[in-house]
């Protein structure tokens, strides 16, 4: 208990830890995956105003090409002087190109020397030059298609924003270069375009040439006139040169950002969208923000709850510590009032019977001139009432769930039978018992002291209901499956748990092996009682609950019934009519005959010679003592007796050699007969270990530890029997171990 108590504090330390500890590894796990999801999300995000982008540049470019193309169709053959007639009409035609197209500020047709024959702006154009400018001699000796050029400001007396030139070449019909048509793009319908779509905190746009050129950006950055081409963006280009995902700082001003660019169809032009790097962060921090509002005040809550948990549980376990006297008072006081119920009703008078067969046995054997038959009648006569009070015992530390208790495969029908006898003497003369059972086996795999145990509640219970008069029925048959309906309280499991402590039957793992699904050993008591209202059915499962009147007991027993049937892997019913008594169902799981195991038959066998092998004797009792000792003498063993466990260690560590068996008693003072076996395995001392007892509170729960266990009372022989098998191999010589 007490370690059981420190465990549970140090799991609720362990607790408090890693409600911290957890909590920041969460954190720190989900802020890397809420990281790289951040990110992706920007990714994708970029990716597609990416291609709003790159779908609105190309219709651009796209919608200019195709105006000049049909410029040029329009003065295709047509001589300067023409044209310059007709530059009225041509000056009309292109300020309506421009004034229909938002992106174009002026539209122009020059001559081979790179004057304006018409223009958009003017009527008539002024007499300016403009071979100088890159659009025009772009063509002059190659034809190229259509080239943009960069960003340009506007010559005197022209004004207005700036621009950049996209310019086809003007043939004659044997090809040779006779002008050019340009129209001036403005930049700022880019960036406004992207103004728009750019809401977003850190968005970041550009357009430009192939070489580096910028011609549009949003937001604008006066220094971000050309890239260098051997710099990060344009060594990242170089290497992805259709479209590709790159995070850069910026040359101009050094910002961070994650930038998606992809070139322009045909056009020597490339489009980039991206956010600043810092704007993606933001957006994580914001999330994670969110989570910590709620994750902080959880976390301190639940250590908060921890904290309080554990001091609780302190306070608790320091209140339980003074309350186990009381509560073990309580559970010595259930077991007298269960004991009681079996002495009041006939076990003392068994035991002085019993009792009276030896005296009496042993009186006639100290008369004089007694005949060899005669003795030999006394003598088994004091032998039989010895094992029927050894067997009487064993049912009363049953009863009272004070021995130690191993599952076993039994016949619950000879199982009953057995009880009978026991069972007369414990109801009374004026109850009537009747017990039908089947002829066939009907084997379980169970504890038997607690089967009879149950089955004793269950018939204590049904004579207090007839008030020690009536009839009471035991059925034992097969079931094929346990009914639907059953009348037990739905929390009782848990308190019936609490009820039967540490002792574990263990049968439950056997009942979970699916043994081809055999039914069920159905065994029910019904009684001529008076009945249990319906309103109490669901409550007679309840530890401590109980009709009687203060004084007489403590509770129906049932629990231990039900708890019983749970860990058997099996069930207990019950039906009940006022008036009309009550009837009780254990049901237990079915095991093949073939697990039963083989009958043997009584041990006759003759004592087994000692043959000089040597016994460490270990008994505080010093007349069971001479006992043992006096007769494994006569059988041949060599006896060294100690009437403590320390002597014994002591005797062994001083030469273990000469000792072929220690056979010890396991309540002594002190040092425990278990306490040595174990001391002696942890020393290494290679002597086997057999353990005697009558009744001990540490083999009850825990078993005898895989030693070998004579029960008291023992006779000479079995106990030579079980030396001999026990002790370890030695050479024989001349009759002596050696």
């Amino acid at each position: 208990m007490q370690r059981a108590q420190r465990n549970s504090l140090r799991l609720l330390q362990w607790m408090m830890a890693a409600s911290l500890a957890l909590p920041v590894a969460l954190f720190v796990i989900t802020s890397a995956i809420s990281y790289t999801s951040t990110r992706d999300i920007a990714d994708r995000e970029i990716e597609r105003t990416l291609d709003v982008v790159h779908e609105h540049a190309l219709k651009v470019f796209e919608t200019i090409d195709r105006s000049l193309a049909e410029l040029n169709e329009v003065v295709r053959g047509l001589p300067d002087d023409v044209i310059r007639a007709r530059e009225p009409a041509l000056h009309l035609r292109l300020r309506r190109l421009t004034d229909s197209l938002p992106q174009l500020k002026s539209a122009w047709i020059f001559d081979a020397d790179g004057k304006a024959l018409v223009n958009s702006l003017a009527s008539p154009p002024p007499e300016l030059r403009f071979a100088d400018r890159d659009y025009f001699y772009a063509h002059v000796d190659q034809t190229i298609g259509s080239f943009i050029g960069t960003a340009l400001t506007p010559r005197p007396p022209y004004q207005g924003a700036r621009f950049f030139g996209v310019s086809r070449r003007r043939d004659s019909d044997d090809g040779s270069f006779i002008g050019v048509i340009q129209a001036s793009v403005l930049p700022e319908y880019f960036e406004s375009f992207y103004a728009r779509i750019g809401s977003d905190a850190g968005s970041f746009f550009t357009m430009g040439r192939t070489d580096g050129v910028l011609l549009a950006q949003f937001p604008r950055l006066e220094r971000d006139l050309r890239l260098d081409p051997t710099g990060p963006v344009g060594r990242e280009i170089a290497a992805r040169p259709a479209h590709g995902l790159i995070t850069v700082a910026w040359p101009s001003d050094g910002i961070e950002r994650r930038i998606g660019y992809r070139r322009v169809a045909e056009y020597p032009i490339y489009v980039s969208a991206g956010l600043e790097t810092s704007a993606i962060r933001a957006r994580w921090l914001a999330t994670m923000g969110q989570h910590l509002v709620f994750g902080i005040p959880a976390t301190a809550l639940l250590f908060l709850l921890l904290a309080l948990a554990l001091r609780r549980t302190q306070h608790l376990q320091a209140e339980a510590a003074k309350r186990r006297e009381a509560e073990e008072a309580l559970k010595h006081s259930q077991r007298l009032e269960a004991l009681g119920q079996l002495t009041g009703g006939g076990v003392a008078h068994d035991f002085n019977n019993l009792l009276t067969v030896i005296r009496a046995s042993v009186d006639l054997l100290n008369r004089p001139q007694l005949t060899e038959e005669r003795r030999q009648r006394y003598i088994t006569a004091i032998a039989d009432a010895v094992a029927r009070a050894a067997k009487l015992t064993s049912q009363l530390l049953a009863f009272a769930r004070r021995q130690t208790l191993k599952p076993e495969v039994f016949d619950v029908g000879e199982r009953m039978q057995a009880l009978h006898d026991m069972l007369a003497p414990l109801l009374g003369p004026a109850i009537e018992i009747t017990m039908r059972l089947p002829t066939e086996p009907c084997l379980v795999h169970a504890d038997a002291g607690q089967f009879e145990t149950a089955l004793i509640n269950m018939a204590t219970n049904a004579r207090d209901a007839m008030q020690g008069k009536g009839r009471i029925v035991f059925t034992v048959e097969a079931a094929a499956a346990v009914p639907d309906t059953l009348a037990h309280a739905p929390g009782s499991q848990t308190l019936v748990n609490q009820n039967l402590g540490s002792q574990s039957l263990g049968s439950q793992s056997l009942a979970n092996q699916n043994l081809a699904n055999r039914g069920f050993i159905n065994v029910t008591v019904s009684d001529t009682g008076v009945g249990i209202p319906a309103a109490r059915l669901e409550r007679i499962f309840e530890p401590f609950f109980t009709t009687k009147q203060v004084g007489h007991g403590t509770g129906l027993g049932l629990s231990q019934v039900f708890g019983f049937a749970r860990q058997s892997g099996g069930e207990v019913t019950v039906r009940s009519e006022v008036g009309h008594g009550s009837t009780f169902s254990l049901y237990l799981p079915r095991v093949p005959a073939d697990l039963l195991p083989q009958r043997q038959a009584p041990n006759t066998a003759p004592a087994v010679a000692g043959s000089g092998m040597s016994v460490l004797l270990v008994e505080d009792n010093i007349e069971l003592a001479n006992f043992a000792a006096d007769g494994l003498t006569e059988l041949g063993y060599s006896i060294t007796l100690v009437d403590n466990a320390t002597d014994a260690l002591a005797e062994l560590d001083m030469d273990a050699d000469r000792f072929d068996v220690v056979f010890s008693d396991v309540v002594m003072p002190g040092m425990t007969g278990l306490d040595l076996a174990q001391a002696i395995c942890q020393r290494g001392i290679g002597v086997p270990v057999v353990l005697t007892t009558g009744y001990s509170q540490a083999l009850a729960q825990d078993g005898a530890a895989g030693f070998d266990l004579v029960q008291k009372p023992y006779s000479i022989e079995e106990l030579s029997r079980i030396l001999h098998r026990a002790a370890r191999i030695r050479r024989v010589r001349d009759g002596a171990a050696e």
